[in-house]
């Protein structure tokens, strides 16, 4: 039973709404908080996020949320018929969620970390995204998963992915990257209320970060793009942690004369075409970072799309800043090396802007 709410702009810039400066986590948390309040057929599952219980009164402790604490204190208020521990079955779990939104409810699936969809991925490819399809409409996959992703945080090659790539790949599966707390409330209530399975990207260094959030309950527009700082001299282009990374470029860039044009992606599957194409009109360059590694990459498909439909306005071939195409390195110099950071964007830029 999901009420409309409103639609605020893609990025902060207005006047007179009333709210407060938080981190990623709890802009996620209560989110799940506020969506769980709204609609009663929402349920939170995967493992270690219930936190056990009581051996005496055998009532719920309280929860440790996860090792990212997303759903902490949850259990509390909303039982263990909402807040479902499953056991180490990312298959398994995964498709009896997938089960219980063909069935009319609105699962959202904790799968810890980004590399575990790999054990799942039959039930992402053939159940949760096609199935709407094979029934030919007649049934909906209202479905919202989310994991950590990204390097950075000594996690190793197991832990550490950003190969959102895969899921951008599946038809009928939607894919966001949040890149602040006000993108992550926006997106994560977009994508419960949506009756199609969306995958929300959490990149793990972005979990402290902060960020103003307006208090009323929003949403963001699926699919959509937007500017966080405008220009004409090069466009960057970053999603995710990413954007971060572009916004600080953009800053050092601005120091020696270069005015960057910033856009951050949001949305991974759809995406939106028209923001990358309006801006590199505009400014005659453009930059892609990503984290993923370079083979198929988002970066890639961005990079196609350009030299497909703005070719006769770059003044300069199209860049890619990514990871190399290596597994993540557990050594801390090796890893920090490995990730793109603002110092590889700006010597990018500079190559191709006279």
């Amino acid at each position: 039973m999901i009420t409309s709410t409103k639609s605020l702009p893609l990025g902060p810039g207005y006047e007179g709404v009333r709210g407060k400066k938080i981190r990623y986590r709890d802009a996620f948390n209560s989110t799940l908080r506020a969506e769980m309040e709204l609609d009663p057929d929402v349920f939170l599952i995967g493992e270690d996020i219930s936190g056990g219980f009581d051996k005496d009164t055998l009532e719920p402790l309280d929860a440790w949320g996860g090792p990212f604490a997303a759903t902490k204190g949850l259990i509390q208020d909303f039982g263990p018929e909402r807040v479902r521990d499953a056991p180490i079955s990312e298959a398994g779990f995964i498709g009896a969620a997938i089960g219980a939104a063909l069935t009319g409810l609105r699962p959202v699936v904790d799968v810890m970390y980004f590399d575990f969809i790999t054990v799942a991925y039959d039930q992402l490819l053939s159940n949760a995204a096609k199935s709407r399809y094979m029934f030919a409409g007649q049934t909906k996959v209202p479905l919202t998963l989310f994991a950590r992703s990204g390097a950075g945080t000594g996690h190793a090659a197991q832990h550490s992915e950003s190969f959102y790539s895969m899921l951008a790949h599946i038809p009928g599966l939607k894919v966001v990257v949040p890149s602040d707390p006000y993108s992550c409330k926006g997106l994560l209530a977009a994508s419960i209320r949506d009756d199609d399975p969306v995958f929300v990207v959490n990149d793990k260094k972005l979990i402290n970060l902060e960020g103003f959030v307006p208090d009323q309950s929003y949403t963001i527009q699926l699919g959509k793009g937007r500017y966080l700082s405008r220009g004409d001299d090069v466009t960057l282009i970053g999603m995710s942690y990413t954007s971060v990374v572009c916004q600080e470029a953009s800053k050092i860039l601005l120091e020696d004369g270069i005015n960057a044009e910033v856009i951050d992606m949001l949305s991974l599957s759809p995406f939106d075409e028209e923001i990358i194409i309006e801006s590199v009109k505009k400014t005659n360059r453009v930059v892609i970072v990503d984290e993923d590694t370079p083979r198929a990459s988002m970066a890639s498909e961005f990079a196609a799309i350009i030299s497909d439909k703005a070719f006769d306005y770059l003044d300069a071939p199209v860049k890619r800043v990514t990871a190399p195409h290596t597994p993540v390195p557990y050594n801390k110099n090796l890893e920090e090396a490995f990730m793109p950071d603002a110092n590889d964007v700006v010597a990018t830029v500079k190559s191709i802007v006279d």
